[in-house]
């Protein structure tokens, strides 16, 4: 179950992103594998979990509750960003997403922002996708619904991302404390091989250039790097 956490306001957009995964599934850094496109790869599958183009928008996949892994009759969901990043807004990439059949893919939800506006996407297995803009202010996703009163990890994390700075977002990532359920930093070795595996942190502002930074490890062990790609 990843996490991202979302704050829209009217200078931009700030995130905060923890992908959770198997340990044995490999996978590469952030970098400009695909034209035009900067994320990070499974090599497994070829696609991937977070993504960004050059008109600044960003581009994040999640596995819906009790949906992990592959299937062999569906695509992987790791297309989905690479897809949605051939628009040049964020908006016009909820569109495109909204388009597509949700049956060729395991239950999904999507986030997608850029420094104007934020979408969250969710594929249900079924019929079409769909969209749904995010409000200003902060917002986090995991397997659920946007701030999902149900998670044990959203009821205790929300209020903590909420009140901090985004100058605090990448510590807060970083807690590994609580409950299983609460925890948004997984160690690995408390959970059979899956756990926290990357960390991201991104700024896209209205005006100027964006800031991209990524920990290629669980972010309470490993510092956060800036991207260039």
């Amino acid at each position: 179950m990843c996490s991202i956490i979302l704050r829209l306001t009217p200078d931009g957009t700030f995130i905060a992103a923890n992908r959770d995964e198997m340990a044995t599934r490999a996978w590469e850094p952030p970098g400009e594998y695909w034209p035009g496109i900067c994320g990070g790869r499974d090599t497994l599958a070829g696609g991937t979990w977070l993504g960004l183009n050059r008109a600044g928008v960003m581009a994040t996949v999640l596995n819906r509750t009790g949906t992990l892994g592959p299937a062999p009759d569906k695509r992987s969901r790791g297309e989905l960003p690479l897809l949605a990043l051939c628009a040049e807004s964020a908006e016009d990439a909820a569109k495109a997403i909204s388009h597509l059949d949700a049956s060729l893919y395991r239950p999904f939800n999507m986030v997608l922002a850029d420094g104007r506006a934020a979408w969250f996407v969710r594929g249900l297995g079924s019929g079409q996708p769909e969209a749904l803009p995010l409000p200003e202010g902060v917002s986090m996703v995991t397997s659920g619904e946007v701030n999902d009163p149900t998670l044990p990890r959203i009821t205790r994390h929300l209020p903590r991302f909420t009140a901090a700075p985004f100058s605090e977002w990448g510590n807060l990532l970083a807690d590994s404390s609580g409950e299983r359920a609460e925890k948004i930093n997984i160690p690995a070795t408390e959970n059979h091989g899956f756990g926290t595996v990357c960390a991201t942190l991104l700024t896209l502002p209205r005006e100027g250039a964006l800031a991209h930074l990524f920990a290629a490890g669980p972010p309470d062990t490993t510092p956060f790097a800036t991207v260039r790609c």
